[in-house]
């Protein structure tokens, strides 16, 4: 569904894209991520056919985004960050006007709105003016604007900035149910929503791709040094003796703990995981375990360390 190449983009002073090269299968709900000025909304901009790139190609569903820009825009629903919504119209109103727009018929236009409206639940709101409704109804809008023309690719700038949380779940909701017969393109700053709802990740910093994978597959490299946390009830000084020459460990780190329990932290060679290693041991000497536990990286912890630019081995 996207195909980029070598796509730059230059202002004066500085470059905000420099030579992405990825592509998006279509089907696939992808989260396009990285910090405040990594160069995603450009990037979008681009792929919508919004601004011309320095240097570079981007096509979408097979057409170049420069020399075919009418048939890229015919298959892109795109909702920007700043939804630019007409204040002054009704919601259906407006839903009829855009997809007249977007080159649908009347009565295709007529059954659209239909369907978008019962889509993002705003039947209840069909009639009310845009202007008065509340940021989350307006961010439904917004969607259903972008859905009503029936896009192959649905690109989403930030959809969910500045809701309660109720109204982010809603919004959240509504992005998988698009997701299971479009292909998404999500950017956020929430990457609780990604975890959620995206199958692959790109993670841009400084106008390049840094990673580009599932997030179950970021997590195990990046935990590849995963500490395996155990607490015990047992002497120090024979926990310590027990577990220091256990293979596959690198590091054991053992204090004390709460009442009778010790505190066992061990660091494996490799990446393997030595829990089952450890109930072993302890079920040999008879020991009580109360916790077994090996950490985990969330996605969050994934970006920060990308984007800290440590972890190299990922890159």
């Amino acid at each position: 569904m996207i195909e980029v190449k070598d796509l730059t983009k230059r202002y004066p002073g500085r470059t905000a894209v420099n030579g992405l090269t990825f592509s998006v299968g279509r089907g696939e709900v992808v989260g396009f991520l990285g910090p405040n000025g990594a160069g995603k909304s450009t990037t979008m901009r681009i792929l919508s056919s919004f601004m011309p790139a320095t240097s570079g190609t981007a096509r979408v569903a097979g057409f170049d985004v420069f020399h075919q820009a009418d048939e890229v825009r015919r298959r892109i629903g795109y909702m920007p960050e700043n939804n630019p919504l007409h204040l002054d119209m009704r919601v259906r109103e407006y839903l009829k006007f855009r997809a007249r727009l977007k080159g649908l018929g009347w009565r295709r236009s007529r059954e659209r709105v239909d369907t978008v409206l019962r889509q993002c639940g705003l039947i209840d709101v069909e009639r009310r003016i845009i202007g008065q409704l509340s940021k989350g109804y307006r961010q439904r809008v917004g969607l259903a604007d972008a859905l009503v023309h029936e896009p192959d690719l649905v690109i989403l700038d930030e959809p969910t900035i500045g809701l309660d949380p109720n109204q982010i779940r809603a919004v959240r909701a509504l992005i998988k149910e698009v997701g299971r017969s479009h292909t998404v393109l999500l950017s956020t700053h929430i990457l609780s929503e990604v975890e959620m709802t995206c199958n692959r990740v790109l993670i841009l910093n400084r106008g390049t791709i840094i990673a580009a994978d599932t997030t179950e597959n970021l997590e195990r490299h990046l935990s590849l040094d995963g500490q395996v946390v155990a607490e015990i009830a047992a002497p120090l000084a024979q926990v310590r003796e027990a577990f220091r020459d256990l293979p596959g460990v690198a590091r054991i780190d053992v204090s004390e703990a709460e009442g009778a329990y010790v505190r066992l932290a061990l660091t494996p060679k490799e990446g393997e995981d030595l829990r089952p290693l450890v109930f072993e041991q302890v079920r040999q000497n008879g020991w009580m375990l109360r916790e077994l536990t090996r950490s985990r990286h969330s996605l969050e912890d994934i970006f920060v360390h990308l984007t800290r630019g440590r972890k190299e081995e990922l890159l």
